[in-house]
């Protein structure tokens, strides 16, 4: 770990300076290599796929590890897109004369090394290398043992990809080893590693923040809300919902909990609950909810933790509450501040659902499962950050760099 991190710093100098034409060509060999190796990523894939299987890993995340057409082809995407994205290194801003004659601004900079630790998507090892060579830093990647196999066919794509343009390929170095010493061994590298990332379950990304002597950009749950106001357009409001929760269910920006303004409940919930019931999703209600749905289909009484769990599963929670003020305040007190959604036609409610919910996107008349830095327009994701420093939401190009103050003069002295 150590030779992985001095070989890192030596690679994040090479990599800051380089030009936006050469890290667009090695983001372009990316996407090339991913296509002429397809086959062989897809029996590598198969060797996690069965290990997976024969360790009796859940449904939920074996959709998450298998590759598939679409994931392939959202990986060569990705690739294209952040590389069609502006650089943001060394873009100038806020520049402003003073009195005594000095152009003070800010520049962006590449953060320096970065290291990411994730599990189960091995698309996390293309996404990574693709946006951090483009905001000009150098990465070291940690998957998970459950996708080695898939990841050291992509990094040895990504070690092609960077030599053919004349690039380190120590610009992205995955971690060989799967030992859990590694980990704690990477997030405390604070001579060689300058933003740690996490990006799996709640256990790993609490131990990275726990545990972490460097900077973490991290969410640690992804309880999402979609809440049904009493003006909400039925349809829309149906379609919605039952987008934000079955669309998929083992990703951080899935509905967890449904809320539903008391004046509409009664039009709205019983069809929507019929499509949970035929998608097998179980619902845990509130008492107005089992009353309600008592003559549609079985509903298991809420309790208090039901309203804190992100289920990553075909399990939702469902509260009927008075109105906007309460579905806000129920919200910011269970909800871990990632996606929140209101479906509402009146605009003046729609924006002081903006206003007031405190998490890293609100969305209005939109599913939550569009809270990913691919649908943003972001290229691809480094990762969401529910945290308020120093980046928040879906984290990319721009939140893999920070700012510095840059001085203009013309020989001013202090007096």
């Amino acid at each position: 770990m150590q030779a992985i991190g001095v070989a890192a710093r030596k690679a994040s100098t090479q990599i800051n300076k380089a030009s936006t034409e050469l890290k667009n060509s090695a983001l372009i060999a990316i996407a090339d290599q991913i296509v002429v190796q397809r086959e062989v990523l897809l029996a590598e894939n198969q060797k996690d796929l069965e290990a997976a299987r024969q360790n009796g890993i859940a449904d939920a995340l074996l959709d998450r590890l298998a590759f598939t057409e679409a994931s392939f082809d959202s990986m060569v995407e990705g690739c294209l897109q952040v590389a069609s994205l502006d650089d943001p290194v060394g873009e100038i801003s806020h520049m402003a004369f003073q009195p005594n004659g000095l152009q003070i601004g800010k520049m962006r900079a590449p953060l320096g090394v970065i290291g990411i630790i994730y599990e189960s998507r091995p698309n996390v090892t293309i996404d990574a290398a693709s946006l951090c060579l483009k905001s000009g830093n150098a990465v070291i990647l940690r998957g998970g043992s459950e996708s080695i196999y898939s990841n050291r066919a992509l990094a040895r794509c990504i070690d092609v990809a960077l030599e053919s343009v004349g690039l380190p390929k120590e610009v992205v170095q995955l971690v060989p080893t799967t030992d859990r010493a590694a980990v704690g061994e990477l997030i405390t590298m604070n001579e060689y590693v300058d933003v740690i990332v996490p990006r799996g379950g709640l256990s790993l990304t609490s131990r990275i923040a726990k545990e972490a002597s460097i900077p973490v950009i991290k969410h640690l749950d992804g309880n999402c809300h979609v809440y049904v106001d009493e003006t909400a357009d039925r349809q829309m409001a149906i379609d919605i919902a039952f987008n934000a929760k079955c669309n998929r269910y083992a990703v951080c920006n899935a509905m967890e909990t449904l809320l539903l303004a008391e004046s509409v409940a009664a039009d709205v919930l019983p069809e929507l609950a019929k499509r949970y019931q035929a998608a097998e999703v179980e619902l845990r209600g509130c008492a107005q909810t089992v009353k309600l749905l008592s003559n549609v289909c079985p509903v298991t009484p809420a309790i208090e933790d039901d309203w804190y769990t992100e289920y990553v599963g075909p399990v939702l929670a469902v509260k009927i509450v008075a109105g906007l003020a309460e579905a806000i305040s129920h919200i910011n007190h269970y909800g871990s501040k990632h996606t929140d959604v209101i479906v509402t036609e009146s605009y003046s409610r729609g924006q002081q659902f903006l206003r007031e919910v405190d998490s890293s996107s609100v969305m209005i008349n939109a599913s939550p499962r569009f809270a990913d830095g691919f649908e943003y327009g972001l290229g691809a994701e480094i990762g969401i950050s529910t945290d308020k420093l120093h980046a928040r939401g879906p984290v990319g190009l721009e939140g893999l760099t920070s700012q510095k103050y840059v001085v203009l003069g013309s020989g001013q002295v202090r007096q």
